[in-house]
């Protein structure tokens, strides 16, 4: 996951920067960063935990500058050490290098051994320090950004947003099957681009489209130019995104996430109606496949299941035995609304299990008499090497079981989840431009070990004639 942003505008940008990372907050707990250059130095700040618990009034002050990137961690190569938060920052020929990466590669360690064995030191286990790598060495033999990137597109095996600074530019680019949402924005004074739309509304901004897959962004004080560096036959948008990353109102690739969610909970009740008294989600990434089973069923949508607004999403804490002690503080039952009721409770997915069968537990403890649990994914039999925290196919409940069986285990009354068709029909893409390797068992990339389905990438070569883009509010 992880959630990126950066900024050119000239009224500042460390606290447009502070809030867009405090919308994408949802997107990584473990810590965060800003880097801003103030026309000579690079100003920087980051730490362990929550934007709001690393930032202050006098540290955003400090960061003078009118150009500037931030990010938000959620682990997924690297281990949970200072020297991983990002932004990465460099000094490299008098300028002043700063990147973050939202994405996975799965050929970091053939690249680590290559740059090794080239004389390369690494202060990181992040492979973000790996694109930097790449990127500022091919700089320092060219000059050229634009080449950088081409060259380091070819490299990259794996999904990737980049953003990365040098001195008052923004260089942003999205990897060619364009897996990880990224986005652009119009700020008051200048432009952006972040992972999710989400980021640009908090700034009372213009959210203009999606960084078209392959696609270089530059942004300066004179504006925003784009190339198209790579083109994709097919494209691999990560499904889970849809499903539980991306917050419900953000635009993902031209399509409102809260509405799929909402379809998808309608699919339910058509693909596998049952009687009940409520309809209760597991707040709140249940709460829009909730409604939508509410509404096609015509079952009233009751909460049951109260959820602790200050608690952060436990499927993104580092470690498992954190998320199964996180549960009970976050969700708490509501014994009024459960006590001898059949119960729909609709959740986005089940992983591992253990979350599941502990908030049936509470609901049966608070008195429910059945409780129907409705999922708005397919069983997740895979891992995912692209970008999130399912690695081994051990610690998926469904990996080696059938439904019943999983029901069994989690201890519902029934379990439904929803058919991969009804999914995609909700999301509005056709299948072949989907990555659905969590749910299938094969990548939209060579992955050692797995099945592939390979789209071809081709590369545009030759003179970058940057051109300016005009958008529809007649800005340039």
């Amino acid at each position: 996951m992880c959630g990126i942003v950066g900024i050119v505008d000239a009224g500042g940008v460390s606290i447009q920067l502070y809030y867009s990372l405090y919308a994408l907050q949802h997107r990584g707990q473990e810590s965060a960063g800003i880097s801003t250059y103030d026309g000579t130095n690079l100003q920087k700040f980051k730490g362990q935990g929550l934007v709001a618990d690393v930032f202050s009034p006098s540290v955003l002050n400090d960061l003078k500058g009118n150009t500037g990137i931030g990010h938000v961690r959620y682990p997924t190569t690297g281990s949970n050490l200072p020297e991983n938060i990002q932004p990465l920052n460099f000094q490299f020929k008098d300028h002043f290098i700063s990147i973050v990466h939202n994405g996975n590669l799965v050929n970091t360690a053939e690249l680590r051994a290559e740059y090794e064995q080239a004389g390369q030191i690494f202060t990181t286990t992040t492979d973000t320090e790996i694109i930097a790598k790449i990127l500022i060495d091919d700089i320092g033999n060219t000059g050229c950004v634009e080449d950088a990137v081409n060259r380091c597109m070819r490299k990259l095996r794996g999904s990737y947003s980049v953003v990365m600074m040098i001195d008052g530019i923004i260089y942003a680019f999205r990897d060619p099957l364009g897996i990880k949402p990224f986005c652009i924005g119009k700020t008051d004074h200048g432009y952006m681009v972040a992972s999710e739309s989400v980021a640009v509304d908090a700034l009372n901004g213009k959210f203009m489209r999606d960084v078209r897959p392959g696609e270089l962004i530059r942004i300066d004080a004179d504006g925003i130019k784009c190339n198209q560096v790579a083109i994709a036959g097919k494209r691999a948008h990560c499904i889970f995104e849809y499903i539980y990353f991306a917050r419900a109102d953000a635009v993902i690739d031209g399509v409102l996430v809260y509405d799929v969610r909402r379809t998808i909970g309608q699919k339910l009740y058509e693909e596998n109606p049952v009687a009940a008294d409520s309809v209760c989600s597991v707040p709140d990434s249940g709460t829009a496949y909730a409604i939508g089973y509410a509404e096609r069923s015509k079952i009233p949508f009751v909460e049951s299941m109260m959820k602790n607004r200050y608690m952060g999403r436990t499927f993104i804490m580092p470690t498992q035995k954190e998320r199964e002690k996180a549960v009970r503080i976050k969700l708490n039952p509501i014994p009024a609304h459960l006590k001898d009721k059949s119960v729909v409770l609709v959740d986005d997915s089940i992983v591992r299990g253990t979350t599941s069968r502990r908030i049936i537990t509470m609901m049966r403890e608070a008195g429910a008499r059945e409780i129907h649990m409705r999922i708005g994914s397919p069983a997740i039999k895979a891992p995912c090497y692209l970008g999130v925290d399912m690695p081994t196919r051990e610690e998926l409940i469904a990996s080696n079981r059938i439904e019943e069986e999983v029901r069994h285990s989690i201890t519902a009354t029934t379990l439904h989840h929803v058919s991969l068709s009804a999914l995609v029909d909700a999301i509005g893409f056709d299948r072949e431009n989907l990555c659905m390797g969590c749910l299938t068992g094969c990548y939209p990339l060579q992955i050692e070990g797995e099945k592939a389905k390979m789209r071809q990438v081709d590369f545009i070569d030759g003179t970058y004639q940057s051109k300016l883009v005009s958008f529809d509010d007649g800005s340039t």
